[in-house]
């Protein structure tokens, strides 16, 4: 009988299929999963008792943040806790390709920490991607190319359409990407410059894409009042390139909105009805957590960051701004007005040290502190900042997390780095879902709340997302596979992370391999870095 490298005996097998798990042992051998049997069948050169245990196919992450905080620290501390070995990096900001005057300007995207220093030693995506496991990093790692850093690359900041030089450059860039192994095209339709761009320019590239098996992925153009239009964009997009697409943390922004997620469910499904391949990702939570700056009309943020600061530094355009983000607009993600009032707006991640003390204080108590208007201490906090401001918008109902858990096309994500909490990390209040996004699920939603079955959940967080992405060999517990493997307990884990209180790590997970190596026994992470690229349909070493 072959011996293996390790064997994991005994457990309750969950392999990813979401058919009915069973009593068994799964075997490591090379990197890979060498076998799967009945219990007590296998035999290894290590031998671990998982009996009681659950054993699944390592978690993926559809949207992760971990650009800049895996460069910091190449652990994954917090998302290896919760099982995630593939962090899908790139929401519109890719980390690639980069211009020159990109690579001087560090742009950070969405979520950037500027509290972490580095130096951008790549200039495509694909440099950027085989740099990290130079660095070493304990998960996998995997990236979509950016609308927004194509569109940066090729026009700038400028709220204008492509000339068809530019849209040829963008076209050719995104090509590339795929060659270098992108597993599709990404867009973030609220944030400037990504929002600048017209519908068609989108189709051209995400045909581009399409041509070389990538998939659409989007922060659609409104989850608040035009959120069923953006919808309908989306779709569109989808349907002239002939690509899947998958739609970014789905929600319904606002009060006055929670009641379109119906109407979003029953157009997704009769799409998927009419032989489309569209999903979702979503994060579990009734905050979404993105800049203080959103709150700014897109005009206001033509021609970059410089531009924006004055703007708001000058009294007669500032007068401009407050007007517009204080009426109601189908033109615009008015974030300031989808929320019950500046109490709802949670400051939580400042650049500037003097400001640091404010973190964890809503936009309303720093208002009352400084007895300005909720405005312009906002306009007052970006100038003094010089920075977008990390904050969390309390805008997501509780019934629609809920209703979208238990739709069968949904994956999930946290949206968010993965993080320690120690060091740079504790120098700002992450969002809790870097923290506990795919803890909660299993535990509250799937084992407090039974919207849906164990072994449902486990299927959308490992095969079904290796489908959408087309990637080779993963997601499933079968011989051969890389050796992505995670051990829990089914009956404790849990999420401890907070609003007020977020540096908290998950418990109940128990032990992680990733291709092949043990990443965290016994609930301790054993300084292990074996991440690789997990490359897409589109890369040349496929061919």
């Amino acid at each position: 009988m072959a011996e293996y490298d390790v064997v994991l005996r005994g457990g309750m097998i969950y392999d990813g299929s979401g058919k009915t798990p069973f009593h068994g042992d799964v075997a490591l051998a090379q990197q890979r999963i060498a076998a799967v049997g009945a219990a007590g069948t296998l035999q290894g050169k290590t031998v671990i008792d998982v009996d009681g245990l659950a054993v699944a196919p390592g978690f993926i992450n559809m949207l992760s943040w971990s650009v800049e905080s895996l460069i910091e620290d190449g652990r994954s501390l917090s998302e290896i806790k919760q099982g995630v070995t593939l962090e899908v990096v790139g929401e519109s900001f890719s980390m690639g390709p980069l211009s020159d005057a990109m690579k001087l300007a560090q742009t950070r995207g969405i979520l950037g920490n500027r509290d972490i220093e580095y130096e951008v030693d790549w200039t495509t995506l694909g440099e950027y991607l085989d740099s990290m496991v130079r660095r070493g990093i304990s998960p996998n790692i995997t990236s979509f190319v950016g609308g927004a850093t194509l569109r940066t690359h090729a026009i700038g900041y400028d709220d204008r359409p492509p000339t068809q030089a530019e849209l040829d450059k963008m076209c050719a860039l995104a090509a590339e990407a795929m060659e270098e192994g992108a597993v599709g095209f990404s867009t973030a339709l609220i944030y400037p410059p990504a929002a600048y761009a017209k519908t068609d320019e989108l189709i051209a590239i995400a045909k581009v894409v399409a041509e070389r098996g990538g998939m659409y992925i989007s922060h659609l153009r409104s989850e608040g009042n035009f959120f069923v239009e953006a919808l309908d964009e989306f779709l569109t997009i989808c349907r002239e390139a002939n690509m899947r697409g998958e739609i970014y943390h789905l929600k319904a922004a606002g009060r006055d909105n929670w009641h379109k997620m119906d109407e979003v469910i029953k157009r997704v499904n009769a799409a998927r009805d009419a032989g489309m391949e569209i999903t979702a990702d979503m994060y579990m939570y009734p905050a979404g957590g993105t800049g203080l700056n959103a709150c700014l009309p897109p005009w206001a943020h033509d021609g970059g960051d410089e531009a924006l600061l004055k703007r708001l530094a000058d009294p007669e355009t500032r007068a401009k701004i407050k007007h517009d983000m204080n009426t109601p607009s189908d033109e615009w993600e008015n974030m300031f007005l989808e929320v019950d009032g500046p109490e709802k707006i949670l400051l939580a991640g400042f650049t500037n040290p003097a400001l640091k003390p404010l973190t964890g204080k809503t936009l309303a108590e720093v208002a009352q502190m400084r007895g300005l208007p909720p405005e312009d201490t906002m306009f007052d906090l970006l100038l003094e900042d010089k920075g977008r401001i990390f904050t969390m918008y309390f805008t997501i109902s509780e019934e629609n997390i809920r209703k979208q858990v238990a739709l069968p096309w949904v994956t999930f994500c946290s949206d968010a780095e993965s993080m320690a909490p120690e060091g740079v990390f504790l120098r700002s209040n992450p969002h809790p879902r870097a923290y506990g996004s795919f803890a909660r699920l299993l535990g509250h939603y799937v084992r407090d709340e039974g919207l849906t079955t164990l072994e449902d959940a486990i299927r959308r967080l490992t095969s079904f997302s290796a489908n959408m992405l087309r990637i080779k060999e993963r997601g499933s517990l079968t011989a051969g596979y890389w050796g992505d493997v995670v051990v829990f307990d089914a009956g404790k884990i849990q999420d401890h992370a907070t609003f007020s209180q977020p540096h908290q790590l998950a418990t109940g997970m128990v032990h992680v391999f990733v291709n092949g190596t043990q990443v965290l026994r016994d609930g301790e992470h054993t300084g292990a870095t074996p991440g690789v690229v997990v490359r897409g349909p589109g890369w040349k070493g496929w061919k």
